[in-house]
């Protein structure tokens, strides 16, 4: 059994249970309200629980000023949550900053377990290798450390730099039930061996998620739809940890702007924060939230609270929708 089972936020009873999980590594933006809002109304529409969990892992790109402007907008849009910190709050357990024990003591158990192995092939290495195959998300890892050394330290000293370390994926299929995309089967082959913990001594997303859902309780995840491919690799994790995996997933389409372009925190325009300063109010947000998800026939002024009873993941569909001149006029209640 994981050491990790007997650590606080255990999933016993497993009540339903979603969380809010901002990066703040930039302003929020529609694209990220629309996810916060449907993962809210998923887990109210199932009378559960919401966590908020600040993923802050990379250091480097996270600032707490974007933390407390991502708390106070989603609390601005009436996305309340019943664990987690509030804006004004000092980081604490459920920023993942705090957690980096948490994350080691993972990857120590899958090391003992013969699951990661060290690495020191560069992103470079790797697209330069004659041996890797591409795959759809690029240059797939050909497998070049995994029985390169005997240790670590091996790794770090002949080569001369410091070793991350990756999970040795094996088997044939990682199958999934997805409640956007139905039944998802993916082959570890071609996505190749992934990174547990970095070079620079930071935890992968990979890793420090799947600790954090399955000692939170977490049972149903949605996200967007980029993150589909992550659902097998944190299953995975979970087998291989012996952590329960939340039982449910969704991944959703994203919003795109005028000319067909996924939503990125660079887009001020479509900024939570701006639209705030500009006076845009909250129901505005979310009735072009849910209108672009499928939730209402047309954009109308909405609460959160007054679309739980419309919340069906199987209305979301896989289509992305495009934020058009005339969705904007209306936003800005023109």
């Amino acid at each position: 059994m994981s050491r990790l089972r007997g650590t606080r936020f255990g999933a016993q009873g497993r009540p339903v249970t979603g969380r809010l999980a901002p990066t703040p590594s930039g302003y929020l933006h529609l694209g990220n309200a629309r996810s916060f809002l449907l993962a809210w109304l998923w887990a109210r529409h199932e009378g559960g629980h919401v966590i908020m969990r600040v993923e802050d892992i990379d250091r480097p790109r996270c600032k707490h000023e974007l933390r407390e402007a991502a708390l106070e907008d989603l609390a601005w849009l009436g996305l309340g949550w019943d664990e987690g910190p509030r804006a004004g709050d000092p980081p604490g357990e459920y920023d993942q900053h705090t957690r980096f024990e948490l994350y080691r003591q993972g990857l120590n158990e899958l090391i003992e377990g013969g699951h990661a192995y060290p690495c020191v092939c560069s992103r470079k290495d790797i697209e330069k290798a004659s041996s890797a195959p591409h795959g759809e998300e690029g240059a797939v890892y050909p497998g070049t450390c995994r029985d390169r050394w005997d240790s670590w330290d091996q790794a770090k000293q002949e080569s001369g730099v410091e070793p991350a370390w990756r999970f040795r994926w094996e088997g044939d299929f990682e199958n999934f039930h997805d409640e956007c995309y139905g039944t998802v089967g993916l082959r570890p082959a071609g996505f190749g061996d992934f990174v547990l913990w970095r070079r620079d001594d930071l935890p992968s997303y990979q890793l420090a998620v799947t600790v954090d859902d399955a000692l939170q309780g977490v049972t149903q995840v949605l996200r967007g739809r980029d993150l589909l491919t992550s659902t097998a690799r944190q299953l995975a994790l979970y087998r291989a940890l012996g952590l329960v995996a939340p039982e449910h997933w969704a991944h959703v389409p994203f919003i795109q702007d005028a000319k067909g372009r996924r939503m990125a925190k660079r887009d001020g325009d479509f900024a939570l924060a701006r639209l705030r300063e500009s006076g845009v109010a909250p129901e505005r947000v979310i009735g072009m939230l849910a209108f672009s998800a499928g939730l209402m026939e047309r954009p109308g002024l909405m609460t959160p609270a007054e679309l739980v009873g419309e919340f069906r993941p199987d209305r979301l569909g896989g289509e992305d929708f495009v934020v058009t001149e005339e969705h904007l006029a209306w936003l800005h209640g023109k």
